[in-house]
């Protein structure tokens, strides 16, 4: 289903610099979306301060993106992110901060004190895998309910997850009621749907339409790296975590000491270390030390539209380029 465009008031794309984020925003625009009611909503997974677990380049990329296309920008983060989330220890679960038209906003953190002092672990659950809900989820649904301007209008909220990414993913709805849906409610009415609009695409779909419009790969994909989550996701196999600790040795083997410290590796089965090990560091990022030096760099970027446009090493999950 492809819901009216026209028939919202606000139009709200999530961003983290990543092909299937950018490819929903490139569908709108094609699709003859209102521009006006566009805007972009990127959450900080390391709390606006120095990276942790997140590409130091995503911000700029991102920043970039929505100059390149007039639309206004507003960054969301949970307090310390990241790092402070994970070494929580019998205490409240960190403050939300967002972005408004009007000035930033400061919530919460005054919830139940518990602890972590862990990563969080491959799992279908959010509250094993706590890293999305605590530091995406739970911030965008905070930041929603936090701004009166989506009181008695009609929200699209429109995020990039595909079927083609997992089977928990694929059976995801296209087009639905959002979360914060309160349009049959008593009080705070709130009209919110959310829509995938390339659920049903394929990788090579969202490929082609970055090469129609320009839009650069974000720089690890251009490194090999096949997505763009966190740099140290836990989903990340043997190859990237070897391409990580050949590019960043000093953040590496400060979470192999957190696994030490936690006696709780990111992976169930085997830590850092082992991990690496096992693995081959990607050709695209050893053979390019200006692309592996961008991929670290958190300097502004002047535009992300190229007119030499490459398919990046990283796409189709080749780490070395496609075959």
């Amino acid at each position: 289903m492809s819901p009216d465009l026209a028939s919202y008031d606000h139009i709200i794309v999530t961003v983290s610099g990543g092909k299937d984020g950018t490819a929903c925003l490139l569908a709108l625009l094609q699709a003859g979306a209102p521009v006006e009611r566009i805007e972009l909503w990127h959450h900080e997974v390391d709390g606006a301060g120095r990276s942790f677990m997140d590409w130091p380049s995503t911000g700029p990329y991102v920043a970039a993106l929505a100059r390149d296309f007039n639309l206004p920008l507003y960054r969301s983060w949970r307090e310390g992110g990241f790092e402070r989330e994970m070494l929580r220890d019998t205490t409240p679960t960190a403050p939300v901060v967002f972005e408004t038209p009007d000035g930033v906003v400061r919530t919460g953190g005054q919830g139940p004190e518990g602890t972590r002092l862990r990563f969080p672990q491959v799992s279908a659950s959010l509250s094993v895998r706590w890293c999305s809900a605590s530091l995406k989820v739970d911030v965008a649904d905070r930041a929603l309910r936090g701004q009166d301007r989506f009181l008695n209008r009609r929200t699209l909220v429109v995020t990039g997850e595909r079927a083609e990414e997992s089977p928990a993913r694929a059976r995801y709805a296209a087009f639905e009621p959002h979360r914060t849906d309160t349009r049959t409610g008593t009080r705070r009415r709130r009209h919110v749907d959310h829509w995938r609009p390339v659920h049903a695409w394929s990788e090579a779909e969202v490929w082609d339409i970055l090469k129609r419009w320009r839009v650069m790969p974000a720089y690890p994909y251009q490194a090999g790296f096949s997505r763009l989550s966190c740099a140290f996701c836990i989903f990340g196999n043997a190859d990237q975590f070897a391409t990580l600790k050949w590019m960043d040795a000093n953040r590496f083997a400060k979470l192999v000491r957190y696994e030490k410290d936690f006696g709780c590796t990111i992976k169930r089965d085997r830590g850092l270390e082992q991990l690496s090990s096992e693995g081959t560091v990607f050709q695209a990022a050893r053979s390019r030390p200006d692309l592996v030096a961008a991929c670290l760099s958190d300097r502004p970027l002047q535009t992300v539209l190229t007119e030499d446009w490459i398919l990046p090493a990283g796409a189709f999950g080749t780490g070395g380029g496609p075959v």
